[in-house]
């Protein structure tokens, strides 16, 4: 990027309770570190399982306000935020990449997502109907939407404000009030936007932010009676356990974004730069860290090692470094020293156990900072714990070619994971066919992932239930009644 930003000096650290800015009630902080530098950005406060109680409190005393607004005036406290968000964005984007690594060009990508996405999730606050049904013997059938009531929010790492976004938006747009746990690691632009939502007047107690550890603060929000409705995005291990403790309340709602192992198929006819392109930004988007990422590669015999030369090619476009030191990066470190030591794990393993052949990266870049250079392994037999398992982190695992469409749709489907695939052709019916019978929820065609408000989001097995983003995603944050009415008799 050309424009040069400033690194953010000044950070909100307090939780956000009932329209107020507080300390823990333990007084618990929770060090926030910066990918690039390893060197600590700033201390949060630590939200416990009695400072969850006070936001649900604060939750359930705005709830009789919030859903009882007229829908009209829902849109305009979105719109005002919206507005205020994209007054203030060079700011936001600035410290999502301080605090997240990523480039300040994906920074950017996200904030002006979450301000699109706002003022969509905007437009759909006053368009909530129900359905009706008349009939002959003096009877209406009607339906309501109606919100839950108090609902937790878990948003990931990742994509910090634009996840935290995908959630909260619709959630408020349907009339509840919010209880939301952003990632300890990535927190920061969470609650500065807070600060927004006070400037925006919204009712005390509507929106409640509380940054803290899972098996904390996580667990106080999945296992409340008080919460109606939980949406997490995260792991498949800590979505069962979301599914577990639901199962042992209040059998609350419970929407599950969790992780994916997509495959990114390409045929015989295809373009090979536009596959190329495909394979290197599926996997490669924010370091590979995205539920969605194309990370097993699946190329037809025929073309195999002219696109594996392409993807060697694009090693020579990669700029490793710190957007604030490095101009325009295009490869920032992964989130934290757990995720890097996780990543390089999977690396190890790779090279040294199962012998598989790297001819692209595969080590630590540089002396500070979690960086990991753009890794690439080729012939990767299915069975491989790197085929198998969710790394998140940038690594593309290139599988042994593919000669028949009933062979690669079965290896494409050989996983537990279901949350996207990618194809590359020319001919609309590989097309149909590939959309037919691969089991995922959202599919790329020659194209890398693309994040639109009106198209829902969501997987297939393992990789949860449920949706964000379109209509889909506002329906479930509502609750359905059906309403059976016996009429009077007409008067004549």
């Amino acid at each position: 990027m050309s424009k040069v930003y400033q690194k953010p000096t000044k950070f909100q650290t307090k939780l956000f309770i009932n329209g107020k800015f507080v300390d823990g009630v333990l007084k618990k902080t929770i060090p926030v570190i910066n990918p690039a530098s390893e060197e600590l950005i700033c201390e949060i406060a630590e939200a416990t399982e009695q400072d969850v109680e006070l936001a649900i409190d604060a939750a359930e005393a705005a709830f009789p306000i919030w859903s009882k607004l007229p829908q009209r005036d829902r849109t305009e406290y979105l719109l005002k935020l919206a507005s205020l968000l994209e007054a203030n964005k060079e700011e936001f984007i600035a410290l999502e990449s301080l605090n997240n690594g990523k480039p300040l060009e994906g920074a950017t990508f996200d904030i002006n997502d979450v301000i699109g996405h706002l003022r969509y999730y905007a437009g759909w606050a006053d368009k909530i109907t129900g359905k009706s049904f008349s009939s002959l013997d003096q009877q209406i059938f009607y339906t309501r939407r109606e919100p839950y009531g108090v609902v937790g929010l878990i948003s990931p790492w990742n994509f910090p404000l634009m996840m935290a976004e995908w959630k909260y938006a619709p959630a408020l747009a349907a009339g509840n009030c919010i209880v939301l746990k952003p990632s300890e690691v990535t927190p920061l632009t969470v609650l500065r936007l807070c600060e927004l939502v006070n400037e925006a007047g919204f009712p005390p107690g509507v929106f409640n932010v509380v940054p803290g550890y899972g098996h904390v603060a996580g667990v106080a929000i999945t296992h409340s009676k008080r919460i109606s409705k939980i949406s997490f995005t995260g792991s498949s291990l800590v979505g069962r356990k979301i599914l577990e403790a639901s199962s042992k309340t209040n059998i609350k709602k419970v929407v599950l974004e969790l992780g994916g192992k997509s495959p990114v198929v390409v045929f015989p006819d295809a373009d090979l730069d536009k596959a190329a392109e495909v394979a290197w930004y599926g996997c490669m988007f924010n370091m590979g860290q995205s539920c969605d990422a194309g990370t097993r590669l699946f190329v037809h015999e025929d073309v195999y090692d002219k696109l594996l030369q392409k993807l060697k090619d694009y090693e020579q476009n990669v700029v490793i470094g710190d957007s604030f030191e490095v101009q325009n990066s295009n490869h920032g470190p992964l989130v934290s020293k757990l995720q890097f030591d996780r990543v390089m794990n999977y690396i190890t393993h790779a090279k040294e156990v199962e012998k598989l052949e790297c001819v692209m990266g595969g080590e630590k870049w540089g002396n500070k900072g979690y960086f990991i250079k753009p890794t690439i392994f080729v012939n990767v037999d299915e069975n491989s714990k790197l085929a198998r398992e969710e790394i998140f982190g940038p690594v593309l695992v290139v599988l042994k070619p593919w000669k028949t469409f009933d062979e690669v749709i079965k290896r494409a489907n050989d996983t537990s994971y279901g949350l996207a695939a990618y194809a590359v052709t020319q001919n609309a019916g590989n097309v149909e066919r590939f959309v037919r019978e691969v089991k995922a929820g959202s599919f790329y065609i020659n194209q890398g992932a693309l994040s639109a408000h009106q198209m829902p989001f969501g997987g297939y097995k393992e990789s949860g239930f449920g949706k964000d983003n379109g209509e889909e995603g506002l329906l479930e944050y509502t609750q359905l009644k059906s309403v059976y009415y016996s009429l009077p008799n007409p008067m004549v």
